[in-house]
């Protein structure tokens, strides 16, 4: 997801602020399918929204390209891009197909023995170590990547990468903002048929994970290139406390109206906020360690 990469932007101003929210929200998102198991009833789950940690980061994965590349990326080449993202994203993508791989196999309360012989197992792991989706085993309630679940994410970051490579760093900002609106109209359509944003991981609702990181990953990128960066003394603690009120959000039957206005006003307002926040020097290095 958005990590700011000090050897990627080089010596431009880190933003310590966001590396610790990018951690504070992926802790959020393993706390909330850890409770996912405590409680099958989302209602009852006091995190029920952490899943929404995914769309920060994908906005924020989108202000933090935009700051890293943009000014850079012609001189850089597609070639050199590509070669960077790979190093930078794929090395925990093949760690977490093994981990994946090894678990299924010798997990004794989860393995399937009989399964391992399988000779899709093989198909499996090899698209997953390639990020390419195969939503095929029933047993794994048809994830994208059966072995690494969580790998899903990244697929739509790796597609975003390349569509940022191939189009959006060319574009103007008022076509962006018009990328951004369509963007938007497609995710509240997504929430209102859907009735929540949670989609995007499995085979059924693999094109809700597009509608979610093209809003979005569009919504980081003009965020940085309108130079929306907003001063304030709200510092690590404020903004971690902001982030985390979106994720103890009440599971409703409204979800598919709070939901939306989450993602599209809610994070973004917390980058602009995040990138311009003031960080004492006791907490910057409790922010990198996050990041």
């Amino acid at each position: 997801m958005g990590e700011l990469n000090s050897a990627a932007i080089g010596t431009k101003p880190h933003f310590a602020i966001l590396d610790g929210l990018r951690g504070v929200a992926a802790l959020a998102i393993v706390l909330f399918h850890f409770m996912e198991w405590v409680y099958t009833d989302p209602s009852g789950n006091f995190i029920a929204h952490g899943f929404l940690a995914v769309d920060f980061f994908f906005c924020l994965s989108g202000f933090v390209i935009g700051y890293a590349y943009d000014d850079r990326i012609r001189q850089l080449g597609l070639a050199s891009f590509f070669r960077l993202r790979l190093i930078r994203l794929h090395p925990l993508v093949i760690l977490g197909s093994v981990i994946g791989l090894l678990g299924f196999l010798f997990d004794p309360f989860a393995a399937q023995p009989e399964l391992s012989a399988r000779a899709n197992l093989l198909l499996t792991f090899v698209c997953s170590i390639c990020l390419i989706p195969l939503p095929i085993m029933k047993e794994r309630a048809f994830n994208l990547f059966s072995l690494n679940a969580p790998a899903w994410s990244l697929f739509w970051e790796y597609m975003a990468n390349i569509i940022y490579a191939f189009v959006l760093y060319r574009i103007s900002r008022r076509y962006l903002s018009l990328l951004v609106v369509l963007a938007a109209a497609v995710l509240c359509w997504i929430s209102y048929r859907t009735g929540n944003l949670l989609g995007g991981w499995a085979g059924s609702n693999f094109w809700d994970g597009g509608a979610r990181i093209a809003y979005s990953f569009l919504a980081g990128l003009f965020i940085y290139r309108a130079n929306w960066i907003v001063t304030s003394r709200l510092g690590f603690i404020g903004m971690t406390g902001l982030l985390i009120l979106a994720f103890l959000m009440p599971f409703t039957s409204w979800n598919w109206l709070t939901e939306p206005i989450i993602v599209l006003v809610y994070f973004p307002v917390l980058i602009v906020a995040g990138a311009g926040a003031t960080l004492s020097s006791e907490l910057k290095k409790l922010c990198v360690f996050l990041g």
